[in-house]
């Protein structure tokens, strides 16, 4: 199993379909094993054929994905408070939380009214080591970095960006707490840098704050400060 979960990562990484040797570069695992997980996993629907010699996830990875997206109830939860963040004039809201040890990934997005905007979207896995809501991630997670800035982040319940992950782009983000006071994610706002001076950052941070408060209650947590 932990070697179909493998070779379904591989795919699900890349924009394009891979073929034998790209998804054993990814996996390192041979050919041979390779072509007889790949068997199993078209039977199934998780991956299709592409090209005759090329691979790319199939239709049932989608309806799990639609099925998830049906019974997430924090979908329920997270989007109002979000939508309400973006009609009152802020960037784009994303919540992300942690997939491995050095990846996170974007659970909600909303865009901003701004004409223009970072490119972030659902499902995105993104560095832990570089962007607000990884720092966020790290600070507060069970095996909490260390470091000022990591001691800081905690203080605070706040973390900025600014043109770590893309030069272009900033961000800021927070953390949401769940029951038992444990991080659920990090909810950020992200967006070009020259929208996040400190008058844009100070604007913005009051609504920020106040929505992970608001989550973190209806979850059961406890806000830190």
């Amino acid at each position: 199993m932990d070697r179909a979960i493998s070779i379904i990562s591989s795919l699900q990484g890349s924009s394009l379909p891979l073929n034998l040797s790209e998804i054993s570069r990814a996996t390192d695992l041979y050919k041979s094993t390779i072509l007889r997980i790949l068997q199993s996993l078209q039977d199934a629907g998780y991956v299709v054929k592409v090209d005759d010699t090329k691979y790319a996830l199939g239709p049932t990875i989608m309806q799990l994905g639609m099925a998830y997206d049906r019974a997430n109830p924090l979908k329920h939860l997270f989007m109002p408070v979000m939508q309400r963040l973006v009609d009152s004039g802020t960037e784009s809201p994303s919540f992300h939380i942690r997939q491995t040890a050095e990846e996170r990934i974007c659970l909600f997005r909303i865009d901003s009214t701004h004409s223009t905007l970072d490119r972030v979207q659902v499902g995105d896995r993104l560095p832990m080591r570089r962007g607000a809501a990884g720092k966020v991630l790290l600070a507060f997670g069970d095996d909490k970095a260390t470091g000022d800035e990591m001691d800081q982040i905690r203080r605070d319940c706040f973390a900025t960006s600014m043109g770590e992950r893309d030069k272009f782009c900033a961000g800021f983000a927070a953390p949401v707490f769940t029951d038992r006071d444990r991080i659920l994610g990090a909810l950020s706002f992200s967006g070009p840098k020259e929208r996040f001076g400190p008058t844009d950052i100070e604007r913005m941070k009051e609504p920020m704050m106040s929505a992970v408060r608001e989550l973190t209650d209806k979850l059961g947590g406890r806000y830190p400060i």
